[in-house]
Protein backbone atom coordinates (compact mmCIF):
# COMPACT_ATOMS: atom_id res chain seq x y z
CA UNK A 1 0.00 0.00 0.00
CA UNK A 2 2.83 2.40 0.84
CA UNK A 3 4.45 1.81 -2.53
CA UNK A 4 1.19 2.62 -4.30
CA UNK A 5 0.88 5.87 -2.36
CA UNK A 6 4.50 6.80 -3.08
CA UNK A 7 4.25 6.09 -6.82
CA UNK A 8 0.98 7.98 -7.11
CA UNK A 9 2.56 10.95 -5.35
CA UNK A 10 5.66 10.83 -7.55
CA UNK A 11 3.54 10.50 -10.69
CA UNK A 12 1.36 13.46 -9.74
CA UNK A 13 4.18 15.79 -8.70
CA UNK A 14 6.78 14.73 -11.29
CA UNK A 15 10.28 16.16 -10.89
CA UNK A 16 9.12 18.86 -8.44
CA UNK A 17 9.37 16.50 -5.47
CA UNK A 18 11.93 17.27 -2.77
CA UNK A 19 12.85 13.57 -2.78
CA UNK A 20 16.04 12.63 -4.62
CA UNK A 21 15.17 8.96 -5.16
CA UNK A 22 12.66 6.34 -4.03
CA UNK A 23 12.17 2.58 -3.87
CA UNK A 24 9.05 0.43 -3.83
CA UNK A 25 8.57 -3.26 -3.19
CA UNK A 26 5.74 -5.56 -4.26
CA UNK A 27 3.51 -2.75 -5.49
CA UNK A 28 0.00 -3.54 -6.61
CA UNK A 29 0.09 -1.69 -9.93
CA UNK A 30 -3.53 -2.17 -10.94
CA UNK A 31 -6.00 -2.60 -8.09
CA UNK A 32 -8.61 -4.15 -10.39
CA UNK A 33 -6.14 -6.94 -11.27
CA UNK A 34 -5.02 -7.26 -7.64
CA UNK A 35 -8.59 -7.63 -6.46
CA UNK A 36 -9.39 -10.15 -9.18
CA UNK A 37 -6.34 -12.22 -8.22
CA UNK A 38 -7.24 -12.16 -4.54
CA UNK A 39 -10.77 -13.33 -5.34
CA UNK A 40 -9.59 -16.60 -6.88
CA UNK A 41 -10.75 -19.40 -4.55
CA UNK A 42 -7.39 -20.36 -3.01
CA UNK A 43 -6.23 -16.75 -2.68
CA UNK A 44 -9.58 -15.77 -1.16
CA UNK A 45 -9.24 -18.56 1.39
CA UNK A 46 -5.58 -17.88 2.23
CA UNK A 47 -5.47 -14.08 2.07
CA UNK A 48 -8.61 -12.18 1.12
CA UNK A 49 -10.93 -13.41 3.84
CA UNK A 50 -8.35 -12.88 6.59
CA UNK A 51 -7.34 -9.41 5.39
CA UNK A 52 -10.99 -8.40 5.08
CA UNK A 53 -11.66 -9.39 8.69
CA UNK A 54 -8.55 -7.45 9.79
CA UNK A 55 -9.79 -4.34 7.98
CA UNK A 56 -13.22 -4.75 9.53
CA UNK A 57 -11.72 -5.15 12.98
CA UNK A 58 -9.61 -2.02 12.53
CA UNK A 59 -12.51 0.22 11.53
CA UNK A 60 -14.90 -1.36 14.00
CA UNK A 61 -12.66 -0.19 16.86
CA UNK A 62 -13.42 3.36 15.76
CA UNK A 63 -16.97 2.71 14.62
CA UNK A 64 -18.31 5.77 16.44
CA UNK A 65 -16.29 8.01 14.11
CA UNK A 66 -17.92 6.64 10.97
CA UNK A 67 -21.56 5.84 11.84
CA UNK A 68 -22.90 9.18 10.60
CA UNK A 69 -21.23 8.72 7.20
CA UNK A 70 -21.25 4.99 6.58
CA UNK A 71 -23.54 2.03 7.24
CA UNK A 72 -21.09 0.18 9.48
CA UNK A 73 -23.30 -2.90 9.77
CA UNK A 74 -23.09 -3.22 5.99
CA UNK A 75 -19.28 -2.80 6.15
CA UNK A 76 -19.03 -5.56 8.74
CA UNK A 77 -20.82 -7.97 6.38
CA UNK A 78 -18.24 -7.56 3.59
CA UNK A 79 -16.78 -10.90 2.48
CA UNK A 80 -13.86 -9.57 0.41
CA UNK A 81 -11.50 -6.63 0.22
CA UNK A 82 -13.40 -5.40 -2.85
CA UNK A 83 -16.67 -5.41 -0.90
CA UNK A 84 -14.97 -3.65 2.02
CA UNK A 85 -13.56 -1.02 -0.33
CA UNK A 86 -16.95 -0.54 -1.98
CA UNK A 87 -18.74 -0.16 1.34
CA UNK A 88 -16.09 1.72 3.32
CA UNK A 89 -12.89 2.95 1.64
CA UNK A 90 -14.37 4.48 -1.51
CA UNK A 91 -17.17 6.12 0.48
CA UNK A 92 -14.81 7.41 3.17
CA UNK A 93 -12.58 9.10 0.60
CA UNK A 94 -15.44 10.62 -1.39
CA UNK A 95 -15.36 8.54 -4.56
CA UNK A 96 -18.57 8.18 -6.56
CA UNK A 97 -17.91 4.48 -7.15
CA UNK A 98 -15.45 1.81 -6.12
CA UNK A 99 -14.24 1.70 -9.72
CA UNK A 100 -13.38 5.41 -9.47
CA UNK A 101 -11.38 4.68 -6.33
CA UNK A 102 -9.54 1.70 -7.86
CA UNK A 103 -8.72 3.69 -11.00
CA UNK A 104 -7.37 6.64 -9.03
CA UNK A 105 -5.38 4.50 -6.58
CA UNK A 106 -3.71 2.33 -9.25
CA UNK A 107 -0.22 3.76 -9.88
CA UNK A 108 0.43 2.13 -13.29
CA UNK A 109 -1.01 5.07 -15.25
CA UNK A 110 1.18 7.63 -13.45
CA UNK A 111 4.49 5.81 -13.90
CA UNK A 112 5.33 7.72 -17.08
CA UNK A 113 5.35 11.00 -15.08
CA UNK A 114 7.78 9.93 -12.34
CA UNK A 115 10.64 12.45 -12.42
CA UNK A 116 13.23 11.01 -10.01
CA UNK A 117 15.10 7.67 -9.87
CA UNK A 118 12.80 4.95 -8.57
CA UNK A 119 13.61 1.32 -7.97
CA UNK A 120 10.53 -0.91 -8.23
CA UNK A 121 10.99 -4.55 -7.18
CA UNK A 122 8.20 -7.01 -7.96
CA UNK A 123 7.91 -10.77 -8.21
CA UNK A 124 5.93 -12.48 -10.96
CA UNK A 125 4.53 -14.96 -8.41
CA UNK A 126 3.01 -12.26 -6.17
CA UNK A 127 -0.73 -12.92 -5.83
CA UNK A 128 -1.22 -9.33 -4.64
CA UNK A 129 0.31 -7.97 -7.84
CA UNK A 130 -0.34 -10.29 -10.79
CA UNK A 131 2.41 -10.25 -13.39
CA UNK A 132 0.08 -9.41 -16.29
CA UNK A 133 -0.70 -6.08 -14.58
CA UNK A 134 2.91 -4.98 -14.07
CA UNK A 135 3.54 -2.02 -16.43
CA UNK A 136 6.73 -3.30 -18.04
CA UNK A 137 6.41 -1.30 -21.28
CA UNK A 138 5.63 1.95 -19.44
CA UNK A 139 8.63 1.42 -17.16
CA UNK A 140 10.86 0.90 -20.20
CA UNK A 141 9.81 4.31 -21.52
CA UNK A 142 10.79 6.23 -18.37
CA UNK A 143 14.57 6.46 -17.80
CA UNK A 144 13.93 7.28 -14.12
CA UNK A 145 12.32 3.92 -13.43
CA UNK A 146 14.21 0.70 -12.75
CA UNK A 147 11.64 -2.10 -12.68
CA UNK A 148 13.21 -5.30 -11.36
CA UNK A 149 11.18 -8.50 -11.74
CA UNK A 150 12.08 -11.77 -10.07
CA UNK A 151 10.58 -15.17 -10.85
CA UNK A 152 10.01 -15.90 -7.18
CA UNK A 153 9.62 -13.81 -4.09
CA UNK A 154 5.91 -13.69 -3.47
CA UNK A 155 4.63 -10.61 -1.74
CA UNK A 156 7.58 -8.95 -0.01
CA UNK A 157 9.30 -12.29 0.62
CA UNK A 158 12.30 -12.45 -1.70
CA UNK A 159 14.04 -15.08 0.42
CA UNK A 160 17.49 -16.25 -0.67
CA UNK A 161 19.36 -19.53 -0.38
CA UNK A 162 18.42 -23.10 0.36
CA UNK A 163 17.93 -22.29 4.04
CA UNK A 164 16.85 -18.65 4.09
CA UNK A 165 17.91 -16.90 7.24
CA UNK A 166 18.05 -13.18 7.85
CA UNK A 167 18.94 -11.36 4.66
CA UNK A 168 16.58 -11.23 1.71
CA UNK A 169 17.05 -10.20 -1.89
CA UNK A 170 14.84 -7.20 -1.21
CA UNK A 171 17.07 -6.03 1.66
CA UNK A 172 20.22 -6.54 -0.40
CA UNK A 173 18.89 -4.65 -3.43
CA UNK A 174 17.55 -1.83 -1.26
CA UNK A 175 20.90 -1.47 0.51
CA UNK A 176 22.72 -1.33 -2.85
CA UNK A 177 20.26 1.24 -4.19
CA UNK A 178 20.60 3.50 -1.15
CA UNK A 179 24.39 3.15 -1.27
CA UNK A 180 24.40 4.13 -4.96
CA UNK A 181 22.20 7.15 -4.27
CA UNK A 182 24.50 8.26 -1.44
CA UNK A 183 27.67 7.80 -3.46
CA UNK A 184 26.40 9.01 -6.84
CA UNK A 185 23.32 11.09 -6.06
CA UNK A 186 25.16 14.31 -6.88
CA UNK A 187 25.58 13.05 -10.45
CA UNK A 188 21.80 13.03 -10.93
CA UNK A 189 21.58 16.81 -11.01
CA UNK A 190 24.00 16.81 -13.96
CA UNK A 191 21.75 14.61 -16.08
Amino acid sequence: MGGMLLLNYLGKIGPKTPLKAAATFSVGWNIFACSESLEKPLNWLLFNYYLTTCLQSSVNKHRHMFVKLIDMDHVMKAKSIREFDKRFTSVMFGYQTNDDYYTDASPYHRLKSVGIPVLCLNSVDDVFSPSHAIPIETAKQNPNVALVLTSYGGHIGFLEGIWPRQSTYMNRVFKQFVQAMIEHGHELSNM
